[in-house]
């Protein structure tokens, strides 16, 4: 059991407590509310609701003024901490009762987590998966909602992982899940870092904290559990320098425990040598070289078999939304991809150049996100401009920006040269359907951005829309 740094008391310690609560809205009798201070709202700010709606227990920073009868006031110094292990120790530290494996980095994080899942499945192991795309418990699965879920979400899913028989579980750890603690207290097997690059500068002072996060959480992991990097990226070193954990290492370019190359591209998948042994995956591109050597040494490091582990590493489908590729009847090839960071733009950029064929074009549909990091916006687009044949700006969930002020931030950051190939065209709908009928036979259309997302994200709404789904349908409509 987790033990909480407890600063002050006040009030009876002998209380029954039905759950632990951190949103005020949700609170019923006999409750504990856990008051966080947030980025844009302070719990302290509804002690005094929740206790009106039956909270008996406030744990909080600071003290109210008014101290009520009857209500036991727990301080401490974090409260986002102390919910962390108050859900783990809630739902019977589910996590120290299976194999828990954690996967951080800028990209690869859900492909590598879903790739994961798929290998021990057909390894006959019960699996559970906590990802950006999905949750699964064993064969059961729940919608999504964060890349990394609040520490309660975290502890009930993991309890239900437990009950249900689960040995392993794959789990995305962002830098925002760290920094607010809610994988605080967390048993770890293992822990995974993919890359870093350019992204959540708003939310992160500057990338040296986004990389110092993403460290702190190899500086938890204990002695029995070990520590994967690639060390292609020059942070994959600087993970390991304060970990207590076993050190291991994989790459592509440089000496590591566990190597791979390259040997042939094609739209239908490559071929790899894995430390020298020769692998057909239906994965294409450098960037899935790296994932799949993150889960060949992920799976060796949990005591599977080499060899078992590369055969079935050629049964591994991708993920939805994660370069998820139709061909149409009329030869364009269209390829949807959740790229949204100038690294893995630039990655399935330098991969479709890689497999298409010489006279065909490539026009890309791209957008960023509003309420994000608007400092990539340029980087993007400049990007796109450079490894295209035709590039199409157009919305993306611009939340509550202006979509078109977000799309002129991108404009800037294309040269003067490279502006005659590019177009805006607000609604994402009517843009992607120009792609289609601007492209011939042989030519590859990029939508990226949104991926996987099932919606866009409109002045707080959420409204239908499915990149795949729509560049699809009109391209048979269009008959091409």
């Amino acid at each position: 059991m987790f033990k909480v740094s407890i600063e002050k008391i006040v009030g009876s310690v002998d209380v029954s407590v039905n759950a632990v609560v951190f949103d005020s809205r949700k609170i019923q009798k006999n409750d504990v509310f856990v008051a966080q201070k947030g980025l844009a709202v302070d719990g302290h700010l509804f002690i005094e609701k929740a206790i009106k709606l039956g909270a008996v227990v406030i744990v909080c920073e600071v003290l109210p003024v008014a101290i009520k009868e009857g209500i036991t006031y727990v301080q401490v110094e974090d409260a986002n901490s102390t919910l962390a292990m108050m859900a783990s120790n809630y739902f019977g530290n589910p996590s120290s009762h299976l194999k828990l494996i954690g996967v951080t980095g800028t990209n690869g994080k859900t492909t590598i987590v879903s790739l994961l899942w798929q290998l021990f499945k057909k390894a006959g192991f019960k699996v559970g998966l906590l990802s950006t795309v999905k949750v699964i418990v064993d064969t059961i699965e729940f919608e999504a909602t964060h890349t990394t879920p609040d520490s309660i979400t975290i502890n009930q899913y993991l309890r239900k992982m437990v009950d249900a028989g689960v040995e392993y579980c794959f789990m995305e750890v962002s830098s925002h899940g760290i920094h607010q603690k809610r994988s605080h207290g967390l048993c770890f097997e293992g822990g995974v870092f993919t890359n870093l690059t350019h992204d959540h500068l708003d939310y992160h002072t500057s990338f040296a904290d986004y990389r110092d996060v993403k460290k702190s959480f190899f500086d938890s992991l204990p002695t029995s559990a070990f520590a994967l990097v690639n060390v292609d990226d020059k942070n994959g070193a600087f993970m390991l320098q304060n970990t207590k954990a076993q050190q291991k290492s994989y790459a592509l370019k440089t000496m590591a425990n566990f190597r791979a190359k390259v040997l042939e591209k094609r739209l239908s998948g490559s071929l790899l040598t894995i430390d020298g042994i020769e692998v057909w995956t239906k994965l294409i591109g450098v960037f899935n070289a790296y994932n799949l050597l993150a889960i060949v040494g992920t799976a060796e490091l949990c005591g599977l078999e080499k060899m078992e582990v590369l055969r079935i590493l050629s049964e591994l489908e991708s993920v939805n939304g994660r370069f998820q590729y139709t061909i149409s009847n009329g030869g364009i090839t269209a390829v949807v991809d959740y790229a949204h960071t100038p690294d893995a733009l630039k990655n399935v950029l330098k991969t479709i150049v890689d497999v298409r064929k010489s006279t065909g074009k490539i026009c890309t549909v791209v957008g960023c996100g509003g309420d994000r990091d608007a400092t990539k916006r340029p980087k993007m687009a400049l990007i796109a401009s450079q490894l295209s044949d035709q590039v199409i700006f157009t919305s993306d969930n611009p939340r509550t920006e202006d979509a078109q002020l977000i799309i002129n931030e991108m404009e800037a950051g294309v040269p003067t040269e490279n502006f005659q190939k590019t177009v805006s065209i607000l609604d994402r709908k009517q843009a992607i359907k120009t792609a289609c009928v601007m492209s011939q036979k042989g030519d590859i259309i990029l939508v990226a951005g949104k991926g996987h997302e099932a919606y866009q994200e409109i002045n707080g709404e959420r409204f239908h829309f499915d990149d795949f789904e729509t560049v699809t349908e009109c391209l048979t409509q269009l008959n091409k």
